[in-house]
């Protein structure tokens, strides 16, 4: 079954790290195209594929290009849209990273169900099934792909900071609705990090509004939606990478402390072993 939208809904925000303000529609795609961007605003309208070859860069989140079109901060849409089932949509952007909105991927969540959703055709979509570990790591930190009968993900988090410390969750979409368990987890960042974050053009949209911020001691905009919000949040940034395949592959997904780019790198060792 291949899903699209019923009709065409927009959101408008700042980016997190351009702190510039964008718009971006998503719009009813043909079934052969798959989830894809347009940057509006370029000369051409140039068309990024939200596929894993597409991946430019993946400092504190995933941007896809190319040529010289890019478009930043794809991961908490893109795992809205793999979370509903959408397969194919044409998102329009107005500028080179996406809305952060409140941090989290509630609000596409919310504009999803606006738009409705169709089915384009009910043909089975294969999903590939990952019959032997797969396991990246980096340091302490990894991220593998187990056999699993049914599709799993499962992170840990391990900060010193005393609001979040070491944090895990596991959740399965059989069980518990995504819309629900991952999408109102909203992005997290520290207070004595901010400053330099910022000195190096980063985090320049970033806010109380749309991130959780702690320090050593306490959160400074309490209070969270879950108690490991953060832990979920990371979850939800696993899902959205790993949406790049088109379709995520059959497995139980372990992550621990890993980042964009070992997610990514995860999804290009599946890539060549399985599609």
């Amino acid at each position: 079954m291949v899903k699209t939208l019923k009709t065409t809904v927009e959101c408008s925000g700042v980016g997190l790290h351009s702190g510039q303000r964008v718009t971006l529609r998503l719009v009813p795609g043909d079934r052969h195209q798959g989830r894809y961007f347009v940057r509006t605003d370029l000369p051409g309208q140039p068309q990024i594929p939200a596929r894993i070859e597409a991946v430019d860069q993946t400092l504190l989140s995933t941007e896809l290009a190319v040529g010289t079109a890019k478009v930043r901060t794809t991961e908490h849409l893109l795992a809205a849209l793999v979370g509903l089932g959408i397969d194919v949509v044409r998102l329009e952007i107005d500028g080179p990273e996406l809305p952060l909105l409140d941090g989290s991927a509630a609000q596409w969540i919310e504009a999803i169900a606006k738009a409705g959703t169709q089915t384009l055709t009910d043909e089975a979509i294969a999903v590939p099934v990952v019959a032997e570990p797969v396991w990246l790591r980096e340091d302490d930190a990894f991220v593998a792909a187990l056999p699993s009968p049914e599709l799993r993900f499962t992170y840990g988090i391990d900060f010193t900071y005393k609001p979040i410390g070491n944090q895990w969750h596991s959740w399965s979409p059989a069980t518990e609705p995504f819309a629900q368990a991952i999408a109102p987890a909203r992005t997290f960042g520290f207070a004595d990090q901010i400053e330099q974050l910022k000195k190096a053009g980063l985090i320049q949209g970033g806010s109380l509004d749309n991130a959780l911020v702690c320090d050593q001691e306490k959160w400074l905009n309490p209070p969270l939606r879950f108690d490991n919000e953060p832990a979920r949040h990371k979850l939800l940034d696993l899902i959205g990478d790993l949406s790049l395949l088109g379709t995520i592959p059959t497995a139980h997904y372990l992550a621990y402390k890993a980042s964009h780019k070992l997610h990514t790198q995860l999804a290009k060792t599946l890539q060549a072993t399985l599609f």
